[in-house]
């Protein structure tokens, strides 16, 4: 049978390095697992080789759907967008895993819906390109570090794991990739309002290089002696989670 053509628009580059493939499958040990976007199943295989794990994938190119039920048969495989799908229609109760060679387009919003389920997920693993993935791992302090690295260790802890060359897809992209693990942490609740720490956190990084205290200006209030805490006199990188909900906190119970 005909190899699936990789297409742009659908940001497809298919791994062809099956050791890569194998180390990305061993990230989930067992359980339910959702693959995103399993293209000509180099990394599904691997899954339903362990018995341990109850696979399900979703794929929204038609080519490769009907090259997986030809190649896969046994692969219990949903055609549309993860990003679309109701999630509780598959796994109406209880936990399941996500994973997949993500298309690099939508990483970010495959993470955010993770976020989203983040009750029912309690592992996410996955390659991606290198630098969001240093984004996400970041620690504060550091350039890569931002929205997408606090929103996501407020409630994963996030493990960078390897690094993969460019010449082991088909067709090749122009930037590295990696490949990550993020382990659902203890955390119940920020105990702060949820919206609004989104909302300081995507503000603060949004001008990234101003002192808290003018980029918060608008959601504290211009006149409000809140601005006058030193922690309004930092950079948003230089803020931990914590220092984040912890704000979130203070500018809740100082808000007119």
């Amino acid at each position: 049978m005909q190899q699936v053509r990789a297409k742009k628009f659908l940001g497809q580059h298919f791994l062809k390095d099956l050791s890569v493939a194998q180390r990305i499958a061993e990230t989930i040990p067992s359980g339910h697992v959702l693959e995103i976007g399993p293209g000509m199943g180099v990394l599904t295989q691997y899954l339903l080789k362990n018995p341990n794990l109850q696979t399900t994938a979703i794929e929204i190119d038609r080519e490769s759907v009907v090259y997986l039920k030809e190649w896969y048969p046994e692969l219990h495989l949903i055609e549309g967008d993860f990003l679309k799908l109701d999630l509780n229609i598959i796994y109406p109760d209880g936990e399941f895993c996500v994973i997949g060679n993500y298309p690099y387009n939508i990483s970010s919003q495959i993470f955010f819906k993770v976020l989203d389920n983040k009750d029912r997920i309690p592992i996410c693993s996955g390659m991606i390109q290198k630098e969001v993935a240093e984004r996400i791992a970041s620690k504060p302090g550091k350039k890569a570090y931002g929205i997408l690295s606090v929103l996501l260790q407020a409630y994963y802890d996030i493990e960078y794991l390897f690094t993969v060359d460019e010449h082991v897809f088909n067709p090749p992209p122009k930037v590295k990739s990696a490949v990550i693990r993020m382990t659902r942490n203890n955390r119940q609740g920020l105990g702060c309002d949820e919206a609004l720490f989104k909302t300081v956190v995507k503000t603060a990084f949004n001008q990234r290089r101003k002192q808290m205290r003018n980029s918060l200006m608008g959601i504290v209030g211009k006149e409000n002696p809140l601005l006058n805490d030193p922690i309004f006199t930092k950079r948003p990188e230089q803020l931990s989670v914590e220092e984040f909900i912890s704000l979130t906190k203070l500018i809740q119970s100082n808000h007119p």
